[in-house]
């Protein structure tokens, strides 16, 4: 426990460090950042669901198959922690990109490139509801943009419509 209250304690103050030098940011406290919640950010959306992160992980998946789209990667820190016989709240990122936008990206800025793919982020909340957030595309290419072809930016927005429709279905926000 007091491994799990250190690394929770130095999170919570490198968000408060890291908000306080962004003002482009939100800024959220050391107190909201223990709290385990996902605050609106600059350029991220957020959903809180009453689902339990696994039915919203399956959920999401179903999701972006039926936006015909592909789960890239899936990652879990809190599946990694359990294994190692520490329990923290429950996270994935999911990576998700197609192949055709891929090289449209690539084809606008090969820097842009290691923005890909996209990522969700599933977080448990306290009392086993769970919250999906995401960058939207567009914020996540904006960097490129002033070396980039005009085509980064509507493939951003067209991103940007992909991964809300898919958030509203794994959601229910439809």
């Amino acid at each position: 426990m007091k491994i799990l209250t250190g690394v929770l304690g130095f999170v919570g103050t490198f968000m408060f460090v890291m908000a306080a030098f962004q003002p482009s940011q939100a800024q959220i406290t050391s107190e909201q950042a223990l709290e385990g919640k996902i605050f609106q950010r600059n350029g991220w959306r957020v959903i809180e669901t009453s689902m339990l992160i696994d039915d919203l992980l399956e959920s999401l998946k179903k999701a972006i198959r039926e936006e015909d789209m592909l789960l890239v990667s899936l990652a879990s820190a809190s599946r990694a922690a359990k294994a190692s016989g520490l329990d923290i709240p429950g996270n994935y990122v999911i990576g998700v990109f197609r192949n055709d936008f891929a090289r449209r990206m690539l084809a606008a800025s090969i820097q842009a490139g290691i923005e890909a793919p996209i990522r969700f982020y599933l977080t448990e909340n306290p009392g086993g509801t769970s919250t999906l957030s995401w960058k939207t595309p567009s914020f996540v290419f904006q960097p490129y943009r002033d070396t980039a072809t005009e085509d980064l930016v509507s493939l951003s927005e067209e991103l940007d419509v992909v991964f809300q429709r898919i958030a509203d279905r794994a959601t229910d926000n439809t």
